[in-house]
């Protein structure tokens, strides 16, 4: 399964940022993540005014588990 990782900083103080992730409800390919990620992200970002989003990636969410 692959999701979308980004990072958020607040513009008020771009030193505090924060990762989040979005799940697809259904399975995508990573090309299809990335084809798809700058409208999913107008949309969180819509959603949480002052903040900005740093940077982003497509990865697969077993990827991310081996990470933490």
């Amino acid at each position: 399964m692959i999701e979308l990782i980004f990072v958020a900083c607040l513009q008020s103080s771009p030193s505090h940022c924060e990762q989040n992730a979005v799940q697809y409800a259904e399975p995508i390919s990573a090309m299809a993540c990335a084809m798809g990620a700058q409208p999913e992200l107008a949309k969180w970002s819509e959603t949480h005014p002052g903040w900005t989003i740093a940077q982003w990636k497509c990865q697969s969410v077993r990827e991310r588990e081996i990470h933490i």
